[in-house]
């Protein structure tokens, strides 16, 4: 969820199928790349699991060719890294190629919020939200510095949304300039949250991995953080401009 503070800046919200998103930038122009990156991308994707409809379906991590689409590859190798299936970064690789090709333009201030998978390229602060359900712990946020490279905020949950986590956290963050990985190791770091005492311990899967700047937990009551993250602050939620279906 995001609050750019500035007036310029324009959100448009955008369907293709299951893929639901949230694209910011300064000018309609970059926005319409963003939409024909994220049509072509899954139909490349789309076009890989006709014909290994095995890649969609594994919670395992698969191999694929290095003639595979890059798409492909890029989710193959961060599911690999994070020990489990390739679909697992599916939301952040859409979402950075988009953004790539937003830069590619001449965008300096780019997002695409792909169901809280996020790629983010700014030139201004941004606040981004961490939608945390049902959660006591409410409102919190990270206070995005003004950056030249791409950066990942990820985020799983297991009582939000429709995606499969094998955990039960509220919201699981991770923070990450690669952000496939970050999809990813969000998804296997979700997998690890079951109990409120434990949370601290569920870091103990992404400690040593490389690309890895910080992470977050939030389960009821609790949260917990690890690593280098960007500022948290407090920021009331603005519902309405969750992306969600």
């Amino acid at each position: 969820m995001f609050d750019p503070n500035s007036d310029i800046t324009l959100h448009v919200h955008y369907r293709l199928k299951e893929t639901i998103v949230t694209i910011g930038a300064d000018s309609e122009d970059i926005i319409e790349i963003a939409r024909a990156s994220i049509r072509y991308q899954r139909s490349l994707l789309e076009d890989f699991i006709r014909s290994d409809p095995f890649f969609q379906i594994t919670f395992e991590p698969y191999e694929v060719l290095s003639s595979a689409p890059e798409i492909i590859r890029r989710m193959a190798h961060a599911g690999q890294v994070a020990g489990i299936g390739p679909m697992s970064a599916v939301a952040g690789t859409i979402a950075v190629l988009a953004v790539e090709a937003m830069i590619d333009a001449g965008a300096v201030y780019a997002f695409v919020d792909n169901g809280g998978d996020i790629a983010l390229v700014t030139d201004r602060p941004v606040i981004v939200g961490v939608y945390t359900a049902c959660s006591s712990i409410q409102d919190l946020a990270l206070d995005v510095a003004p950056c030249q490279d791409i950066i990942g905020i990820c985020t799983s949950s297991g009582t939000v949304g429709p995606s499969i986590s094998l955990g039960n956290a509220d919201a699981a963050v991770v923070v990450s300039g690669d952000v496939p990985l970050a999809d990813a190791m969000g998804t296997a770091l979700g997998n690890e949250v079951n109990d409120v005492d434990g949370i601290e311990s569920c870091f103990d899967m992404i400690r040593g991995i490389k690309g890895i700047d910080g992470a977050l937990i939030v389960k009821k009551d609790r949260f917990a953080v690890w690593g280098d993250l960007p500022k948290i602050v407090r920021s009331r939620m603005k519902t309405d401009i969750i992306t969600k279906a």
